[in-house]
């Protein structure tokens, strides 16, 4: 029998289901992060996108981009009509993630009596990285940022990994009163009819187990990079497009997914402050940059 549970994040409603022999191990032990997340069940026509995870074989593909970040390796390929995710993890396969063209419906494969660890690295993995290119087109941006809430509004900090996002963002909670964090590295950002924007939570906050099912209207950006002072000044234009570009997720060499991101990018980076913040990892760096961002 097959098992399926929904998740709703920014709005956006998915399936994921396993057949008997991973129900336990995938409902049970590996989706604490999305309980915050969970919603009754919907139509599969209503869902962003649909996810089996199956044990077998990983199929073979043609690899076209591998990314390596932290020991962590992304190859991206193509069976056929279909886009490939192999997930792993200092080079072990972790799980295999098949697409449909249209990113409606994908299969994660696992290989049989894979520990736990890989297994919950593999679907983590696999989802967010459908949920960022499946809702690409939705005016929505899965962002590596860190984000704190603060009066009633969200700010995220970017940057390169090592460059402190997380650092800074517990700089703000420590010596700023009133500060949350909502998320410690994907939060994800939709924009509105009225060029309305808001931050959500999300199920994937990196090492930081943060995640909350809440929402803000989005304050501002603020690029972080480290210097021997603090200093921080506004970007416009293109400046505060390039900012905000590498720091969201995507497969932008297909041109549909591309589109949908550059048009989110732009009408975030036209009606949305953003900042650039070169800082010392210290309590002035947080006020200096309180004191601009808030209004």
């Amino acid at each position: 029998m097959i098992q399926s549970a929904c998740y709703k994040v920014a709005g956006h409603v998915f399936k994921v289901s396993a057949s008997a022999d991973l129900c336990d191990k995938l409902f049970s032990e590996c989706m604490d992060n999305y309980e915050p997340f969970a919603v009754p069940a919907v139509h599969d026509s209503e869902c962003l996108f649909v996810m089996d995870v199956e044990c077998g074989d990983a199929p073979e593909y043609t690899e076209e981009l591998r990314q390596d970040e932290e020991g962590q390796q992304i190859l991206c390929g193509t069976i056929q009509d279909k886009s490939v995710f192999d997930f792993r993890l200092h080079f072990k396969m972790t799980g295999v993630l098949v697409c449909a063209k249209d990113y409606k419906t994908a299969k994660l494969i696992v290989p049989p009596d894979e520990p736990l660890s890989l297994f919950k690295f593999a679907v983590n993995n696999a989802m967010m990285v459908l949920y960022a290119i499946a809702s690409a087109s939705c005016n929505t941006a899965l962002f590596h940022a860190a984000v704190v809430s603060y009066k009633d509004c969200g700010y995220l900090f970017l940057g390169k990994s090592g460059t402190g996002k997380s650092t800074h963002a517990r700089l703000w909670l420590k010596h700023i009163a009133g500060t949350d964090l909502l998320n410690d590295d994907n939060p994800v950002v939709r924009i509105f009819e009225g060029n309305r924007a808001v931050v959500y939570g999300s199920p994937w906050s990196g090492k930081t187990p943060c995640y909350k099912n809440q929402e803000f209207a989005l304050g501002g950006f603020v690029l972080l990079s480290q210097a021997p002072y603090n200093k921080i000044v506004r970007l416009r234009g293109v400046q505060a497009f390039a900012a905000l570009v590498p720091c969201i997720s995507g497969k932008r060499w297909e041109r549909v997914i591309a589109d949908g991101l550059h048009k989110t990018e732009n009408a975030l980076a036209m009606n949305v402050p953003v900042w650039h913040l070169e800082c010392l990892p210290d309590e002035e760096a947080a006020r200096v940059c309180k004191e601009s961002v808030v209004l």
